[in-house]
């Protein structure tokens, strides 16, 4: 859901949610240019990192409904590989559309590059949940490119120790954030992707938690993600 409609208590963003009939439902804020509200977190890392997509062929680990896919396909993607773990989940505009390869109950930890029959991929965005981002670096250096470059999201919730997450799988302390997105990147670093570029994520996951995008490249790099530029980051984040 695109996560636009309200009753007068609170937002409603569960198909099948249960109310009184009498309830007043309506729609706030402007309709999402994408299928979900995931594509705004690609569109924030296309905008941050100065990426260009145009005639790449993309890998979507995660795909869900299909916010990054949508998005990368209205910035000039050739191809997308939808790929999930779960099933009829994406948004029928992009099942029905020639140029996404829909892969689903595919756990994307077991892909190899032979799965991918239009060839590597370019360009590797992830958004999973409920799993480490490090379980996904060894099979997306894999199968990229040896050019390659990703825009992962990185979710404190699902990094963090179990006693470090709070009530309702929240992570609210920046202590824990700056040093999840450390061990992100260095663990990245141990699969030969590099960072390229930090930002946070312009809208919240569920309830609330503050996310981070991780710009990656299998080609080694220069730029540094220093501990000044994640302090910052994390501090924007807390804002």
């Amino acid at each position: 859901m695109a996560g636009l409609v309200y009753s007068d208590f609170e937002r409603i963003d569960k198909p099948g949610t249960k109310m009184d009939t009498s309830t007043t439902l309506y729609v706030k804020g402007e309709e999402c240019a994408y299928v979900s509200r995931g594509g705004l977190k690609l569109e924030k890392a296309i905008q941050s990192f100065n990426l260009n997509l145009t005639d790449q062929l993309i890998l979507d680990v995660g795909a869900s409904t299909g916010g990054f896919t949508d998005c990368a396909l209205q910035n000039g993607a050739k191809e997308v590989y939808a790929v999930d773990v779960g099933y009829n989940q994406l948004h029928w505009k992009l099942r029905s559309d020639e140029r996404v390869h829909v892969m689903e109950r595919m756990n994307f930890r077991y892909a190899d590059a032979e799965d991918f029959t239009s060839g590597q991929p370019d360009f590797a965005v992830c958004d999973v949940s409920f799993i480490s981002l490090k379980h996904i670096f060894q099979p997306m250096a894999r199968i990229l490119k040896e050019t390659g470059q990703a825009v992962v999201l990185i979710k404190p919730q699902f990094e963090a120790g179990r006693e470090e997450v709070g009530k309702k799988g929240i992570v609210r302390d920046a202590k824990i954030h700056k040093r999840v997105i450390q061990e992100v990147i260095d663990f990245a670093f141990s699969n030969q992707l590099y960072a390229k570029g930090l930002d946070v994520s312009p809208i919240t996951g569920a309830g609330g938690n503050v996310e981070f995008l991780l710009y990656l490249s299998k080609v080694p790099t220069s730029n540094q993600i220093t501990d000044q530029l994640i302090n910052q980051v994390v501090q924007d984040a807390h804002k």
